[in-house]
């Protein structure tokens, strides 16, 4: 396992721009796994002053597994590859929001990867402070090897 002293910043390995970034930094990842933080603060997207509502969490575990993709692609000399959110089976929340000031440490699990480019991860997210699980899923992406032909050729 990485820690994250030695990880890029998570900006350098998602296909996202500007504060379309939701994730602050990366703390841990291997070929299997990653962590990335969320720190819940007045300025962060989506946050309507009391936190953000839990519906951004799939989300958060999608840019993970985005993260993820990125830190392998670094690893193997490759840029960034976009990829797709295709669903998420059972997500569950045990609060409507993320309360202001908590941090989240979101993790993503490889559970399954294709040589087509679908794959699924087990995620959760926890509170850091207390380790409190507070949302899980299992999320399916899919990323293509080109992007370009893919979006051509499905439209």
């Amino acid at each position: 396992m990485i820690n994250a002293s030695s990880l890029p910043p998570v900006r350098e390995l998602v296909p996202h721009d500007g504060d379309m970034v939701l994730l602050d930094r990366l703390l841990a990842a291997d070929d299997e796994t990653l962590c990335a933080e969320v720190a819940i603060q007045a300025d962060t997207l989506f946050c309507d002053g009391q936190g953000v509502g839990s519906w951004v969490g799939i989300e958060y575990m999608a840019q993970a597994i985005a993260a993820h993709a990125g830190y392998l692609a670094s690893l193997r000399g490759e840029p960034v590859k976009v990829g797709f959110l295709l669903g998420a089976r059972r997500y569950e929340c045990s609060q409507p929001l993320f309360k202001l000031g908590s941090i989240l440490h979101v993790h993503v699990k490889r559970a399954l990867q294709g040589d087509n480019g679908l794959g699924a991860f087990e995620c959760h997210i926890d509170d850091s402070a207390s380790a409190t699980v507070l949302a899980t899923a299992t999320v399916t992406v899919f990323q293509p090897d080109n992007v370009k032909d893919f979006l051509q050729r499905s439209s």
